[in-house]
């Protein structure tokens, strides 16, 4: 098979790359050097993460002139993400590094006043003012797909002044801003979305660059599609996985975090924990099939395997890694992301932990427990950072939009906000009291232990720590199939701008559409109703766009 050049500088998940481009026929040749690049056919610049980290490496490491020789070379070049950043000249991420200078302009971030930041999920890449295209599409790019975004800075698009210099622009629009998602000039093609992490569409894209396909035919006419850019509501498949009694890695799910049978209807075990843990597949096979019927993104939770040391969780990481060879949607891994020890006793960091899960095929790690202690330490010294937590440490070296804290709260009900110091509403649900009034208190260790710390302060502490999103789940709420928390998730959105995740309580398709035009998460995830096959990922979908509601909508042929 033929051959492409891939320079990986510690740039996130590179395996779904990898698999990507050997789904579409061509096999990976590492860049170890920068001597590397010259014998270098195709080449492609992948990244997630810090624009001035990223170009400041690529230059102590010599990188830069070869990559830069490379494209005058008139060979072809690929960029993604970062990789497209990095062309540009400079980015107010970091002023006081330049970049490439292939691209002329400037990186800004989104304003977050409107709007979640970063921008993840689901957005265009519109070529409609690509003129010389003449209607066809540039690189696979088709005007009613959808593709994988992950960044809070862009290059605002200014019409015509890219196109004036030979560049042809496909944009996308996220609030009142537009932006470019993709720009091709001669022998260059830059991304700043994530072509491995956009289902068909994306694995279209990466073969036609490939192929050399620079123009092709669109297969149909495309209709008018100005009320289909923007973000698209996300539905998230979340799959708990835990050992059972047998040792085997199962996906499970529960009432309230108890994922065993109850006694009068499961197998009692000998050592008196009640019945079996409840089985309901197999980790991979359920996430392929649920990127089958258009999940989103994939989350798995280990919830219970290897809290010693989860260096040792070698089953899971083959679960990523088997995963990410036919999911091509972003996947993400919570459980044991902290500083341990590992069996030889040698203390590893919760970075190389996060590490290990992200070569392994993980786009994110979730944080769960750590995060509160870090939390209520960073109150402790007055709302100042370490520098040394799970979530600073990994956000450092991979980006904010790699951490997720997974946040798991309980209602606690008073019958007047002054009899507690936390933050109150006044609910529509009273307590077994009629209380009016409740507070939602923080837990960890999977909901067992209850903290003097609420809901609104662990997540205005990560945020600041830099955690890229908030997994919001609800311990009242799991497993009760009566819908999500909508006072919760309007509390939580009230204090962050960082994007909010809803969970626990989907039953039906209507409760995701109830939760996105009542609270307005950012994505909505769903679990038992998907597992016990009452319900499919398409089903929600199709009732969210029965609502009139912005979805992707999934894509078979490349």
């Amino acid at each position: 098979m033929p051959t492409v050049h891939l320079l990986d500088y510690v740039a996130g998940n590179i395996r779904s790359l990898v698999n990507a481009i050997e789904k579409v026929g061509y096999t990976v040749e590492w860049v170890k050097s920068p001597e590397d690049i010259s014998k270098a056919d195709t080449l492609i610049l992948p990244g997630v993460g810090h624009f001035g980290y990223c170009c400041s490496q690529l230059a102590k490491s010599g990188y830069t002139e070869a990559i830069c020789n490379h494209i005058r070379s008139g060979k072809p070049f690929m960029g993604i993400c970062v990789g497209l950043q990095a062309l540009l000249e400079s980015s107010e991420e970091d002023s006081a590094v330049k970049g490439f200078g292939v691209i002329p302009g400037s990186l800004t971030r989104f304003d977050d006043s409107d709007k979640s930041v970063p921008h993840i999920g689901w957005n265009s890449a519109n070529t409609s003012y690509a003129k010389s295209l003449g209607g066809k599409s540039l690189y696979g790019l088709r005007p009613d797909s959808k593709y994988y975004y992950v960044h809070s800075y862009a290059v605002p698009y200014r019409a015509g002044e890219l196109e004036k210099l030979g560049w042809d622009v496909a944009t996308a629009r996220y609030g009142d801003q537009e932006f470019i998602g993709a720009v091709a000039k001669d022998n260059v093609f830059a991304t700043q979305f994530h072509p491995e992490k956009s289902g068909a569409a994306g694995l279209r894209v990466i073969k036609a660059f490939l192929d050399s396909r620079r123009v092709s035919d669109l297969p149909y006419t495309p209709d008018s599609l100005l009320s289909q850019e923007g973000l698209t509501r996300r539905i998230i498949a979340c799959l708990d996985v835990r050992t059972n009694d047998s040792g085997d890695l199962v996906v499970t799910k529960g009432d309230q975090y108890d994922v065993r049978e109850k006694s009068s209807s499961g197998t009692e075990t000998t050592d008196g924990k009640g019945g079996a843990v409840r089985n309901l597949g197999k980790p991979v096979e359920m996430a392929k099939k649920y990127y089958s019927e258009g999940a989103d993104e994939v989350t798995f939770l280990n919830i219970t395997s290897f809290r010693n040391c989860p260096v040792a969780d070698l089953p899971m990481l083959e679960i990523l890694r088997k995963t990410s060879e036919t999911v091509f949607v972003p996947l993400t891994i919570g459980g044991g992301i902290r500083d341990t020890v590992d069996p030889d006793g040698k203390k590893v960091s919760a970075l190389d932990v996060a590490t290990l899960y992200f070569k392994s095929g993980a786009d994110k790690v979730s944080i769960g427990s750590d995060a509160v202690t870090a939390a209520e330490e960073y109150f402790a010294r007055g709302k100042k950072l370490d520098g040394t937590t799970a979530i600073e440490t990994i956000s450092s070296a991979y980006g904010n939009q790699a951490v997720v804290v997974s946040v798991d709260p309980r209602r606690v009900y008073v019958a007047d906000p002054s009899s507690t110091s936390h933050h109150t509403i006044k609910t529509a649900f009273p307590g077994p009291n009629g209380e009016e009034y409740c507070w939602y208190q923080t837990t960890i260790k999977g909901g067992r232990e209850g903290r003097d710390f609420d809901v609104r302060q662990l997540v205005t502490a990560v945020e600041a720590m830099g955690c890229g999103e908030i997994l919001l789940n609800c311990i009242d709420r799991d497993g009760s199939n009566k819908g999500f928390d909508l006072e919760l998730i309007r509390d939580v959105k009230a204090v962050v701008k960082i994007p909010v995740v809803a969970s626990s309580g989907a039953g039906v398709p209507e409760h995701f559409g109830e939760v996105f035009e009542a609270a307005n998460p950012d994505a909505a995830l769903g679990a038992g109703m998907f597992h016990r096959g009452e319900y499919t990922v398409k089903q929600v979908k199709e009732h969210l766009y029965s609502k009139g509601l912005r979805i992707r909508k999934f894509e078979e042929d490349i």
